[in-house]
């Protein structure tokens, strides 16, 4: 059976609630399919935690929330042991992340030990407590918040920690149709209130297998191959693409190709999601930290490496 039409439902079905975020929607939907995480980084009010709430509507999964302050406990994101004297033993009581869809919102505002309570858990798809490992189920997905301008009282997440997101989106401001639309649909109620899932657990599973086996050609490997290496020898990079980026990007291309209806990746998909994939993962030099600096770094060397012309669709 093919899933892709199943992508094409839960992406009309969020924008049911999210007005003219499609190309957001989509970074979400390829994150889900690819099995990697999202973080979600912009200005408050500019709808981030509701379209991953409308993500969670969409799908049948089980979906849990984290809102991230300075005294959150690691505990208190992956569980505890406690003794339950009626039963006379210890019993582990999970922690939100027993999940398909995690929400960890504003997730700069806690401690670097409590941000490190989820590296296992994103990385490995598991939770060790007190010596024990529990699997989580799939699908597993991290979809955090931040916001970049407030920095009184956060915590900026660690290399090691971006590196696990598989993507870096902002969502923008609307323009000026697509805000007066939001007045209009959220005039009388809450769209996400009626919205209804309209695919399962099992499909989002099927579709992540289907995934797997869109073509990926030499040529394309090879083009992303050349804008890590080139990451890395950027003047004004300290630390480029990781090996796991490339691999993730690869991973996201598969993804991004799956819920456009292709059964092969095209120079495009590559092009479309260098930015976020590759962005966040680079260490500048020169103090350059800013999200806005990384991203036109990759935008200057996909401008400066040739792209590559095949039949995309054999081997």
């Amino acid at each position: 059976m093919n899933y892709q039409h199943k992508a094409v439902l839960i992406r009309d079905n969020v924008n049911k609630v999210i007005v003219g975020k499609s190309d957001v929607t989509d970074m979400i939907l390829t994150a889900l399919i690819a099995g990697g995480h999202v973080l979600l980084e912009d200005v408050p009010g500019t709808g981030k935690t509701m379209i991953a709430k409308s993500f969670a509507a969409s799908l049948a999964s089980e979906f849990s929330r984290i809102q991230f302050t300075p005294d959150l406990l690691p505990s208190d994101v992956t569980g505890i042991n406690y003794f339950n004297q009626k039963q006379g033993e210890f019993v582990f009581r999970k922690g939100p992340v027993f999940a398909n869809i995690l929400l960890a919102d504003e997730i700069n505002r806690a401690t670097p030990r409590t941000q490190s309570a989820l590296l296992e858990c994103m990385e490995e798809r598991q939770v060790t407590v007190d010596g024990g490992t529990r699997k989580l189920e799939a699908p597993f997905i991290v979809i955090a918040t931040q916001n970049p301008i407030e920095t009184a009282g956060t915590y900026p997440l660690p290399e090691a920690q971006l590196d696990r997101f598989l993507l870096q989106v902002s969502m923008g401001y609307p323009d000026r149709d697509e805000e007066l639309e939001i007045i209009r649909r959220f005039m009388s109620d809450n769209p996400l209130e009626a919205l209804e899932a309209v695919c399962s657990r099992e499909d989002t599973i099927k579709m992540s297998e289907e995934a797997k086996n869109v073509f990926v050609h030499e040529a394309i490997m090879n083009y992303i191959v050349d804008i890590a290496n080139e990451s890395r020898n950027h003047i004004n990079v300290a630390i480029g693409v990781s090996p796991r980026g490339v691999l993730n990007m690869v991973r996201a291309a598969r993804a991004y190709a799956f819920i456009q209806g292709r059964k092969y990746v095209v120079p495009e998909d590559v092009i479309r999601l260098s930015v976020p994939v590759f962005a966040h993962r680079l260490i500048l030099k020169h103090g350059m930290t800013n999200q806005d600096n990384r991203a036109s770094i990759i935008q200057d060397i996909l401008a400066k490496t040739q792209i590559p012309t095949e039949d995309w669709s054999k081997v």
